[in-house]
């Protein structure tokens, strides 16, 4: 079902030195102006140049920034500061880290991987999407005719019949290095045997690709895809071969290893008018066992949970755990035209029986979403910033979304939190 194969990455010259901490970055959609010019302070040529462009949003006005990241892109690329791997190949990417006292390493395969729509039920997404996201990635890959960062996609493998290339790859010559601002160490290998390519191939041919972070990336490639082929068509030109455009970049993670994390993102949330504590706590009672919650670390008070619940703090420092009551009955408590795997998610039954009824804000308006913010640190929502109630959730799990994806739906944006995130600027792809 999942096609992959080697690439030619373009990536940094490294003039005998494998670390490229100084190029690369987070995702484009995690920085912020602040973090932004810091990145460049530290090198002129890093990864968000290209990848988060200044200039005009608009792509009709002079000196716009899909143009400012075209020029600097062909300008590196002449100059000799990113270059092409000498041949084609598959690379293994290896994370470690230290996550709450004990060592953890992911891998990933970074391939180019052919594009398939969501309803042909090869590649799937778990979570929405946002149009305008969607626009601005369009115009840059335009602009470059490249993708300049990866899709994080997972496939299923319980049996561990990958671990052994993955293993192999890691004991031949490290291409590069990087580390993030949070110590996380990326390091990265070429796979070019063809054998072990072929072998590599067969092995994912049979998997269906569940995109874990990257929606708006993977949309846009679809995108661009369907407007080459288009303009292929309109212009009498036939490929032999799927063309690079039928393509895009993805590094693929075993989804059933257990070094796999995946953290939770908690809400912050501001009523739509007066915020009043009482009427707000009373409504929540309706479906939701409001208790005093046990002391001690946030996530503790949520970790034995057998039903969804959430750890509820509103801005007067009240706070309670919130449990769904035994007598509410999720098939019909929450009326939309979705499936039981979906209901049972603790995003989705906080987004329908509480943003929605008790602070008006849902993703079918969105004009509401200003008013919901999301939070990485639980410690950190807690304190109630800029907002009247914060809601502290445990992780979604990697069976819901498993079930979520291939009953073709898509949760809550912001349902999950792979860690860490995926570097831009280890490898790119060219299309041209």
């Amino acid at each position: 079902m999942a096609f992959v194969k080697p690439f030619q990455a373009v990536m940094y010259r490294r003039d005998g030195v494998g670390d490229i901490t100084r190029f690369v970055a987070p995702p484009y959609d995690v920085i912020n102006a602040e973090s932004r010019e810091a990145l460049i302070g530290k090198d002129p040529h890093n990864v968000v140049a290209i990848d988060l462009p200044k200039g005009p949003a608009d792509p009709t006005a002079p000196g716009n920034r899909y143009d400012s990241a075209a020029a600097t892109w062909n300008a590196w690329r002449e100059e000799g500061i990113l270059v092409e791997d000498p041949s084609p190949a598959i690379y293994v990417l290896e994370q470690v880290w230290e996550h709450v006292g004990r060592h953890v390493r992911r891998r990933a395969f970074i391939a180019a991987t052919e594009l398939h729509a969501f309803d042909e039920g090869v590649v799937l997404p778990h979570e929405r999407t946002l149009p305008k996201a969607i626009a601005d990635r369009l115009y840059l890959t335009r602009a470059c005719a490249a993708n300049l960062s990866q899709v994080f996609g997972l496939f299923t493998d319980p049996a561990g019949e990958t671990d052994d290339i993955f293993e192999a790859a890691t004991h031949s010559e490290e291409l590069l290095s990087a580390t993030d601002a949070d110590g996380v160490v990326s390091r990265l290998w070429a796979i070019r045997d063809n054998d072990t390519l072929r072998s590599l191939q067969s092995m994912l041919a049979d998997k269906q690709i569940f995109i874990a972070d990257g929606h708006h990336r993977y949309t846009t490639a679809l995108a661009y895809r369907d407007e080459r082929r288009a303009a292929d068509a309109a212009n009498g030109i036939t490929h032999e071969a799927p063309p690079n455009y039928d393509f895009t970049l993805m590094a693929l993670v075993n989804m059933d290893d257990p070094d796999l994390i995946v953290l939770p993102t908690h809400r912050l949330a501001r009523a739509d008018g007066t915020f009043v504590p009482d009427l707000f706590w009373a409504g929540l009672s309706e479906n939701f066992d409001v208790v005093e919650p046990p002391s001690g670390h946030p996530a503790a008070a949520l970790a034995a949970a057998a039903v969804p619940t959430f750890l509820v703090r509103t801005s007067d420092g009240t706070t309670r755990l919130a449990s769904l009551r035994s007598d509410v009955d999720l098939a019909t408590a929450i009326p939309t035209d979705a499936s039981a795997a979906w209901k049972s998610i603790d995003v989705a039954v906080l987004q329908e029986l509480v943003l929605r009824p008790l602070l008006g804000i849902h993703p079918d308006e969105p004009s509401t979403l200003d008013r919901l913010s999301f939070v990485k640190d639980a410690h950190e929502a807690l304190k109630v910033a800029d907002a009247d109630v914060a809601f502290v959730l445990n992780a979604t799990r990697m069976d819901q979304l498993r079930a979520v994806a291939v009953g073709g739906e898509t949760m809550p944006q912001k349902s999950t939190y792979f860690y860490p995130k995926l570097l831009s600027g280890l490898l790119f792809r060219a299309m041209d």
